[in-house]
């Protein structure tokens, strides 16, 4: 009898052990008290485990009683463990508040403004890239006199030099030309047409917060220009928390950087200054008589006032004035050696001012006004031996805007006004290249969250231009959160173009013998393209590894693109045969983190052609497969120490040959204190020059007709300095 009843005790334990129990949660972000779609929601020690649905809602089935542990996670979000002991009386969902991890909370304020939302990254259906935070000063180490090394050592942008002794540059996305990109700055189109040539040399990344790059035809947003892609420099604002840095660098081709920066916000005006003082001393390290970096001068000044009238009125007013004389060439010449055997110089001189003023007016806690103006004077002349090319150039932009955001959509609509006015001075007596430009458009956009996962922004923009007519740009892209680990995004638009004499190739041979551009028979360039990426991101080995990658598929083409031609005598002329340029490819962008270290792995592959009648031939200039790899340790506020390769495979030239592929390489360190830090860096110390494996000019060097410059000609160069935080 005793046996009996013990064996009846087991099984009756056993039932109650194995009990089947349900557990029901609600997961929201503990910050903001939103359902978190996509949570993992687990009971540890066992198989049993689900994720949370749209609404935040979860279920675990089967759960067996007594003591459990239950496990949630989320990437961005730090794990968190509840012990509960089954069965548990529950009348309703319990509510399991996760909280961001401190990485991720960082990136989360990163909001986006070229899509003229206030969304933050992770919540906009179109893609943008932003180097912000320790990567934008990370790479202000490298070169911190100019942007080009910033923007060039992101996939899928490539940074093409058109002068092999000024180094003159312009910025490539997709491999597309440097003409079909637009780069503003706060929204504002200051570095387009004649102002474009020198524009990536003259802007530093001291006084800038964050660069933000879509890639793809983005004229929706901003109109003409951006076929290829967008950059939008947005500026560093006054904080209560008073700002003041210095930067001094210096290289071993003697080079010499000084910028300071402050910005404070008081009680009703708030103020934002950059200064700088750049220059560069004339250096050949090929000791083939032509200097690799020019002999420059550049100081810069930019001011801006903020006028905080009320919680709900804010007035912002600024200029920025750069000023630059740079002369590259014979190295004797340059060096005031100057004789009938050393006679060739290329010299630059620059005057760039603009003035910024934009009124922002909350009319409530859901909609908002802002009115902005720009006004741009910039003066540039290019001198050769025997030859001169010089002339002002004036332009405007103005823009009224309404913002809404609601619960489920925000609205965005305005109207612009854009002024573009070139006048060439008469040096010879060639035709001018002048051109008076006016276009006016207006733009609505809607991003609409359909669901917690979906999110959908479309947009469509009207353009008339007095000399091209019409253009009807719309675009749409979506945003798909397919659970924790998964994401995706879809998009595409039209984008256009008006001819100027201002490209790559024309400022390759510094405009001579370039004629105007006939408007009667030429139309503007009109493109059309789209991007789809996949995201994915998790933890590994219990949350020790951090992995993501995203994979980006790309297409843009160009109906009828303007090509520069040579027609009789030596005279070159913009013409625009049938056909259409195109570019397709894709970019892989990987990083893996552990511990204090992170490594960036990005390929690029890039297959640009140009057809015409029944031919195709391959775009010149362009690396179709590029590697870009970083590793990066750091230990905060102590240590950061970065080792970097990049590789690019063979380019076509225009010459018709076919340049070698190469890598370069690179070493910077920074120790950093409270208030100051000290930075090194080992810029292509493989030292891989174009001079080293294929010629840069032929001729003499009296009279050198320049080949296209593909790899880098100033090789292995070090530079190091201090930065103080006050």
């Amino acid at each position: 009898m005793k046996k009996l009843i013990v064996l009846l005790a087991v099984l009756l334990f056993t039932v109650s052990a194995y009990a089947q129990n349900t557990y029901k949660a609600l997961v929201k972000d503990a910050k903001t008290n939103k359902p978190l779609a996509g949570a993992s929601v687990k009971l540890l020690g066992s198989a049993i485990s689900s994720v949370s649905g749209f609404d935040g809602h979860v279920a675990l089935s089967n759960v067996p009683a007594g003591p459990q542990v239950i496990q949630f996670s989320y990437i961005g979000f730090k794990t968190k463990t509840d012990t509960l002991t089954f069965p548990i009386d529950q009348t309703a969902d319990i509510v399991v508040l996760l909280e961001a991890a401190a990485e991720e909370e960082e990136l989360d304020e990163v909001v986006v403004s070229a899509t003229r939302s206030s969304r933050t990254i992770d919540n906009i259906p179109t893609r943008v890239e932003v180097i912000a935070g320790e990567e934008l000063d990370e790479k202000g180490n490298m070169k911190p006199g100019d942007i080009r090394m910033m923007l060039a050592e992101s996939t899928g942008i490539q940074t093409q030099q058109t002068s092999a002794t000024s180094g003159n540059s312009s910025i490539r996305i997709q491999g597309l030309d440097g003409k079909y990109t637009q780069i503003i700055r706060d929204g504002f189109p200051l570095y387009s047409g004649f102002s474009g040539g020198l524009g990536l040399l003259q802007i530093a990344p001291l006084d800038l917060q964050q660069v933000e790059v879509i890639k793809g035809s983005s004229s929706t947003l901003y109109g003409g220009g951006a076929i290829a892609g967008l950059v939008n420099l947005v500026s560093k604002k006054p904080t209560e928390e008073r700002q003041l840095s210095f930067l001094l660098n210096g290289t071993s081709a003697l080079g010499l950087d000084a910028s300071g920066f402050y910005a404070q916000k008081f009680e009703k005006i708030g103020v934002t200054v950059y200064a700088a003082y750049n220059k560069g001393t004339a250096y050949d390290p090929s000791d083939i008589g032509l200097t690799a970096i020019p002999k420059f001068d550049r100081f810069t000044l930019n001011p801006k006032l903020f006028f905080y009238f009320n919680d709900a009125t804010t007035l912002s007013a600024g200029i920025n004035a750069t000023t630059e004389k740079r002369i590259g060439g014979d190295l004797e010449y340059v060096k005031g050696n100057g004789s009938v055997a050393h006679s060739y110089f290329e010299e630059n001189k620059t005057g760039r001012y603009s003035s910024q003023l934009e009124l922002d007016h909350k009319l409530n806690n859901q909609e908002k006004l802002v009115v902005r103006n720009s006004v741009s004077y910039y003066d540039r002349s290019i001198g050769l031996p025997n030859y001169l090319f010089s002339g002002i150039q004036v332009s405007t932009y103005s823009e009224a805007n309404y913002n809404r955001n609601g619960e489920k959509a925000d609205w965005v609509a305005g109207v612009n006004f854009l002024t573009d006015h070139f006048k060439e001075d008469q040096n010879s007596n060639a035709a001018l290249r002048s051109y008076n430009y006016n276009t006016i458009g207006a733009f609505v956009q809607n991003t609409w969250n359909l669901s917690e996962r979906f999110n959908i922004e479309s947009g469509v923009r009207s353009d008339y231009h007095n000399e091209y007519g019409f253009f009807f740009l719309p675009r749409i892209s979506g945003l798909w959160k397919i659970n924790e680990h998964f994401s995706t995004r879809l998009g595409g638009g039209l984008g256009y173009k008006a001819p100027t004499v201002f490209t790559e190739d024309a400022e390759r041979i510094q405009f001579r013998n370039v004629l105007p551009i006939d408007v009667t028979t030429t139309k503007a360039e009109r493109s059309y393209g789209a991007n789809y990426d996949i995201n994915y991101r998790t933890t590994l080995f219990e949350d020790k590894v951090g992995f993501s990658i995203n994979q980006m598929f790309f297409y843009t083409r160009i109906n009828n693109p303007i090509l520069l031609t040579a027609v009789t005598g030596s005279n070159l002329e913009y013409v625009q045969p049938k056909g259409n340029l195109d570019t397709k490819g894709m970019e892989t962008n990987a990083k893996i983190t552990y511990s204090d270290f992170k490594l960036f792995i990005g390929y690029t592959y890039a297959d640009v052609n140009q057809h015409t009648g029944s031919t195709s031939t391959a775009y010149p200039l362009v690396s179709k497969h590029r590697l870009n790899n970083v590793l990066m340790y750091e230990v905060e506020d102590e240590w950061k120490i970065g080792a970097e390769a990049y590789y690019f495979s063979k380019q076509r030239l225009n010459d018709g040959a076919t340049g070698k592929s190469y890598w370069t390489a690179g070493l910077m360190a920074e120790k950093l204190w409270e208030r100051f830090s000290i930075f090194v860096n080992f810029e292509n110390f493989t030292n891989t020059r174009q001079t080293k494996f294929d010629t840069i000019y032929t001729g003499t060097i009296t009279d050198p007709v320049f080949r296209d410059i593909y790899a880098p000609v100033d090789g292995f160069v070090i530079n190091g300095g201090i930065k103080l935080r006050l």
